[in-house]
């Protein structure tokens, strides 16, 4: 007996007790948990496989089925444990890498903690599921516009996470697992996280379809299909180009690690082994994060050996060293040098927290003393622009972890960036994962900007990829050797660096709007 019926006590000679229609009752009842908790696993593990590797980027269309369907109605409760089991099941594959080298601590801390704010959005998918059809109860309202909700929740969970706490960590969105995809052009119109709510989005629209009454199972199918047609119909941007820069980008293999305990100038000697000196009408040369080790202005060797690659090559170099102020600041810095030295910099503006620094060291070291001891230096934010103009062109500069970084990226494209440099150090994750990962998400944002990209890290993955995610060239990890090629260089605006923060901001601020328009106070109000 449903509450509505129990409120209308049959009296003699009063009315029969109401009772709602049955396409006017929500059709997204909670699982029990016999079924719902595997569901959980299965979809977390699933959605872990659509990222590298193996990277099979269709597995994250089934993977979101489970997790909408097993959240589907349930009370908070359960659904928050529901989304942390998931969280769990995923994040812990997913980042295994981040044990690499620092132990399980960091790597169950970093994927618990994320398993929490995946417990968030799915307790608020959830609640999505059980108000939102008691106010919709027209079919397309139901099949449509829930399906909008429940996309704009998960995107905002995506965006909060990859914001908080210390900056966030952006990893593991829907969006980046579609690197490989058909939707992957979509991103340079509604920018990476646009990208998971239209995943998400067209996903939940076929669970709707599944278990809203009335609607026959031919009608399901098309409209399934018509939906994914559309969505591919959708052309990929134009990306305009203006002519091309020929680029030699050095991988040096050296023992980069933080602990390979190599000599100083060892990572340098071993750059410097692998740039072909003998490359042709080469306009500029890259070298990786970090790869100068040491700022060449107070080291006359190592200024002594950029001199000379800059003299055999005939032209500038770009390369990453650990620089220092006055003031004892330390940055991680990406630099020009060309025959007259030092010409512009730019130092990393988002440094990896416990990584490249230890926020609220006072209270962690009291948690974990030897841990935190092993992290002896704290590199500061930088604030200069991360666009540089060197040989002839402006080059916009990521390292590392900047990749992930929304605000950055935009950045890029905003500065008048002709192509974008991606320097990463991958050393300390050897035989891992990360260096695959991070690499799709740089093809995400070569997508995202219209922009050529070069990705050249000191081990590997290193490729040069060009504005519709395409590889140009490529050489294979943990190899000395460097590759030379005509990158495009891109001058067109794409809609996702103009909007895609005011779109990630609206989705997110609708779907909570929407949400608690629909809660059972609102109703009772008014």
């Amino acid at each position: 007996m449903t509450v509505l019926e129990r409120s209308v006590r049959p009296v003699r000679g009063a009315v029969h007790p109401v009772r709602l229609p049955a396409d006017e009752r929500s059709p997204f009842r909670a699982l029990p948990l016999r079924q719902a908790f595997p569901l959980s696993v299965i979809g977390g593990l699933l959605f872990a496989l659509s990222f590298p590797a193996p990277g099979w980027w269709f597995l994250a269309y089934p993977a979101v089925a489970c997790l909408l369907v097993a959240a589907a109605g349930q009370r908070a409760r359960r659904a928050s444990w529901l989304g942390f089991v998931a969280g769990v099941a995923f994040w812990v594959p997913a980042i295994s890498w981040a044990g690499r080298y620092l132990g399980p601590v960091p790597w169950f801390a970093l994927a618990l903690l994320e398993a929490a704010l995946f417990a968030l959005g799915s307790v608020a998918i959830a609640l999505a599921y059980r108000w939102v059809p008691r106010v919709v109860r027209a079919r397309a309202g139901r099949v449509w516009g829930l399906p909008a909700v429940v996309a704009a929740l998960w995107t905002g969970r995506e965006w909060f996470s990859g914001s908080w706490p210390y900056g966030g960590f952006s990893w593991g969105r829907v969006g980046l697992s579609q690197s490989q995809g058909p939707f992957t052009h979509l991103a340079a119109y509604v920018g990476v996280l646009g990208l998971s709510f239209v995943v998400v989005y067209c996903v939940a629209v076929v669970v709707s379809l599944g278990l809203v009454r009335g609607v026959r199972l031919p009608v399901r199918v098309a409209t399934a299909g018509l939906l994914v047609a559309a969505v591919l119909a959708v052309p990929a941007w134009p990306t305009a180009v203006r002519g091309s820069v020929r680029i030699e980008a050095v991988q040096g293999n050296g023992p980069a690690g933080y602990f390979d305990r190599a000599q100083p100038g060892d990572v340098l000697r071993s750059q410097v082994a692998a740039t072909d000196v003998g490359a042709r009408d080469v306009d500029l040369v890259v070298w990786p994060e970090a790869a100068a080790e040491y700022d060449p202005r107070r080291e006359p060797v190592i200024a002594s050996a950029l001199d000379a690659v800059v003299r055999s090559v005939g032209a500038p170099l770009i390369a990453g060293a650990v620089t220092q102020t006055s003031t004892g600041v330390l940055h991680n810095t990406s630099f020009v040098w060309d025959a007259d030295g030092w010409q512009a910099s730019y130092d990393k503006k988002r440094p990896v927290p416990f990584g490249e620094y230890v926020p609220d060291r006072w209270f962690y070291s009291k948690l974990a003393p030897s841990l935190i001891g092993l992290l002896q230096r704290d590199y500061t934010p930088g604030t200069k622009p991360n666009v540089l103009p060197v040989a002839g062109i402006r080059a916009g500069v990521m390292i590392c972890f900047d990749v992930v970084d929304d605000g950055l990226t935009a950045d890029l494209a905003r500065g008048g960036a002709d192509v974008i440099l991606a320097q990463t150090n991958n050393a300390d994750f050897d035989g891992t994962d990360e260096n695959l990962q991070q690499l799709e998400i740089a093809r995400m944002r070569a997508v995202e900007t219209g922009r050529s990209l070069v990705n050249i890290s000191t081990v590997g993955a290193s490729q040069m990829i060009d504005p519709s995610g395409r590889t140009i060239d490529r050489v294979p990890a943990y190899t000395a050797t460097s590759m030379v090629a005509d990158v495009p260089l891109g001058t067109s605006t794409t809609p996702a660096t103009v909007a895609s923060g005011s779109i990630t901001l609206v989705l997110a601020l609708g779907g909570l709007l929407v949400l608690l328009a629909c809660a059972p106070w609102s109703r009772r109000r008014r």
